[in-house]
């Protein structure tokens, strides 16, 4: 990337933050410049909040779009403050603006306004979001370090120096997602296993975190049935049914009672055929996966969360837009209202070990001889 000029030009439109840097290694560069914004927001394992710029060596430049990315509110709300900063003379206007011409999808070149990271940090202090607390809060303990200190390294960097996420990075990568598909979690929990530990901004509590755990399992369902789990339930749990319309359930292979427990699950109601196609479908977005880890590109949470649903639509997918048509509680409700009525029918024609037992003596008019040790 050259040194950035009063006018350079940007083809990528989305590429909302930029970097004035001559060192910067190129394939670096093409690792992160599928992200809309290279500040990192994660938590240490100590739960001290970082932050990272991942291409800062001298200074960066963001447009209003990616500041609004950057710390998760609309481009009005930067607007806004940027012209407050501006008229306080909190910073000189023209010392931290410059003009990017962008090429846009429409293939017309457009003047945009880019502001470099003293505006940004400004913008940190002003907006009310999730991102701008994370940021305050590094921000806050990186000053007090200063100030009693009189300095402060960032070891990270000095470990790592220009290459952020090393060849041993994604080695390790690689190897979390084979355990993950190895291992013998359920096959939504293998998602957001992905989610947690292949994202280099993991954070439990962000939004994105909450949002993305919530709907992955509705996500799935709907792609193998065209159904969410609730309305999977709500149209399935049926009384009249052999085992209430369930295929699987706790007790099934030693020949037990489906339990109240059972009827709440959607998995339970999916049929062998549509059990195959949700593994397969897991299986290849594993693979999905490990390819990001094998070609060296960092991932954020953001970004597991738009390639999932980029994942389904190349593969043919219905991808799900909304929260479906059924409420959880409701589907609930709605199933353990039909065991209550199969619960009835269960008990009439359930046969336990010892009712089998009597039946045999009934018939045989003797006891049934006892298996020899």
């Amino acid at each position: 990337m050259k040194n950035i000029k009063n006018k350079d030009t940007i083809t990528n439109s989305s590429n909302l933050v930029a970097t004035e840097s001559k060192n910067i290694p190129t394939e670096l560069q093409e690792d992160i410049s599928q992200s809309s914004s290279h500040f990192l927001f994660y938590s240490a394992n100590d739960g001290a909040v970082k932050v990272q710029v991942i291409l800062g060596d001298e200074t960066v430049w963001s447009s209003q779009k990616g500041m609004a990315e950057i710390f998760g509110v609309n481009v009005r709300t930067i607007n806004e403050h940027l012209q407050n900063i501006f008229k306080s003379n909190e910073i000189d206007e023209n010392s931290v603006i410059r003009k990017f011409r962008i090429t846009a999808s429409d293939r017309k070149n457009y003047d945009i306004n880019f502001y470099n990271l003293d505006a940004i940090i400004s913008i940190g202090y002003r907006v009310n979001s999730y991102q701008a607390t994370q940021f305050r809060k590094w921000a806050t303990k990186i000053l007090k370090e200063y100030l009693i200190k009189g300095f402060v390294l960032n070891d990270d960097r000095l470990k790592q120096g220009n290459q952020l996420f090393g060849k041993d990075y994604f080695d390790e990568l690689l190897e979390r997602v084979r355990e993950i598909r190895a291992s013998e979690r359920r096959f939504y929990q293998k998602i957001t296993d992905i989610y947690s530990q292949c994202s280099i901004d993991y954070d439990k509590d962000a939004p994105i975190t909450h949002q993305f755990y919530a709907h992955v399992q509705d996500k799935l369902h709907y792609a193998t049935h065209g159904h969410t789990s609730a309305e999977l339930i709500r149209l399935r749990a049926d009384a009249s049914r052999p085992h209430m319309g369930l295929s699987s359930y706790k007790n099934a292979k030693h020949g037990g009672k489906v339990t109240k427990s059972d009827v709440t699950v959607g998995k339970n109601y999916l049929t062998p055929e549509e059990i195959e196609n949700l593994e397969r479908l897991v299986s290849m977005y594993l693979d999905f996966a490990e390819n990001f880890a094998r070609r060296h590109i960092p991932m954020q949470m953001h970004d597991w969360a738009e390639k999932l649903d980029n994942f389904l639509t190349f593969n043919a997918y219905e991808v799900l837009g909304n929260y479906g048509s059924t409420k959880r509680d409701i589907a609930e409700k709605i199933a353990l209202s039909e065991y209550e009525k199969f619960r009835v029918i269960q008990d009439k024609e359930y046969q336990s070990d010892f009712d089998k037992v009597v039946d045999e003596i009934k018939i045989s008019k003797r006891l049934p001889k006892s298996k020899k040790s």
